[in-house]
């Protein structure tokens, strides 16, 4: 199946609400059609967005956003938290999961920089660079049908506010070998001063274009505001309980900070049985994190029990990115048995 046998479609945003904003990607990714890849440009203001598995209250200053008038959101995809104003542009690819490839997806927003004069290139595990520092990451989303690449362009965000709203680890800091969170990102305008949102915006959509649609304008496709499914997934995205949740009680609580991102997992037992099991993570991966989460639930608090119940998950994993799984397996579950051997009877 080449590029150009996919119905290539535009969407642009509307609002600058987080909530509406990710209601309507995963509206799209719900009824995206057999053949479609769908560009989705679009802005928030004042808003920190969490990944699907990270503890709001670990990753955000949240009294002073809120102090600000600012947002929190959390979205479906892994990875770790990221700060929108109207001087960040995001964008999200859409397309079944046969479709899915990080790499070719990507190439549309990094040549769309190129052709600004913006010297980019992918690096590391969800970053676009340049001259070293980071001007866009992204994220992924797995989904059992579709899937989609997401991510910000560091146009002319207010890098003091990014700072000032997310908490970072210093492990993760110590890991990039850095003083500061401030001092691995910066803004296109730091480069051309000249660049606006607009212009990245049309770049991104022309190189879009070249990618899946050279000989046919792009469809663009307007969003129902009213659409009762769309209000439905506005409910979700603003309720408190999915932004923030409960955070639970727990007997036994490790984390680490590995080389694909940090884990958090809490462990709450009843009667010799793990009654819950919660783990916050800014891994990409946030369906696998999801699934060691529920098949820990109800499992005897045994040592082998809970190992081979990792390994299971592991095993039947697909992952949706070349990585060595098996590297990422043994790392986890060492680690995660060398804890466990300490509490575990």
């Amino acid at each position: 199946m080449t590029n150009k046998a996919l119905n290539s479609k535009l969407v642009f945003g509307t609002s600058y609400n987080p909530w509406y904003n990710l209601a309507v990607e995963e509206y799209l990714i719900k009824h995206i059609g057999k053949q479609d890849i769908i560009l989705y440009l679009w802005q928030n203001d004042n808003t920190v967005v969490i990944g699907r598995n990270q503890n709001a209250w670990q990753e955000c200053h949240i009294e002073d956003l809120r102090r600000a008038g600012g947002k929190l959101a959390r979205r479906l995809s892994g990875g770790g938290a990221v700060f929108h104003d109207l001087g960040n542009l995001n964008y999200t690819l859409l397309m079944k999961k046969k479709f899915y490839n990080l790499e070719e997806q990507l190439i549309v927003i990094v040549r769309a920089l190129n052709n600004l004069g913006i010297e980019a290139e992918f690096s590391g595990r969800n970053d676009i660079v340049c001259c070293g520092k980071k001007i866009s990451g992204n994220a992924f989303y797995y989904g059992t049908k579709g899937a989609y690449i997401h991510g910000t362009v560091l146009v002319d965000t207010d890098l003091d506010k990014l700072t000032s709203y997310l908490k970072v680890s210093s492990e993760k800091i110590k890991s990039k070998g850095i003083d500061s969170v401030k001092s691995r990102v910066m803004n296109l305008t730091d480069i051309d001063n000249n660049l606006t949102v607009a212009q990245v915006k049309d770049s991104i959509q022309a190189s879009f274009q070249e990618s899946y649609n050279q000989e046919q304008p792009l469809t663009e496709i307007n969003i129902d505001p009213t659409e009762e499914k769309l209000q439905e997934l506005y409910d979700k995205y603003s309720d408190w309980d999915w932004r923030f949740g409960a955070t639970p009680d727990c007997d036994i609580s490790i984390d680490n900070h590995f080389t694909w991102g940090e884990v958090e997992i809490n462990l709450k037992l009843a009667n010799g049985y793990i009654e819950q099991a919660t783990i916050y993570s800014d891994a990409m991966y946030s369906d696998l994190i999801e699934q060691i989460s529920v098949a820990l639930e109800e499992r005897p608090f045994k040592l082998k029990v809970i190992l081979a119940t990792v390994e299971d998950v592991f095993a039947n994993y697909q992952f949706p990115t070349k990585i060595n799984e098996n590297q990422l397996a043994k790392e986890f579950i060492t680690w995660f048995k060398s804890e466990l051997e300490e509490v575990i009877f």
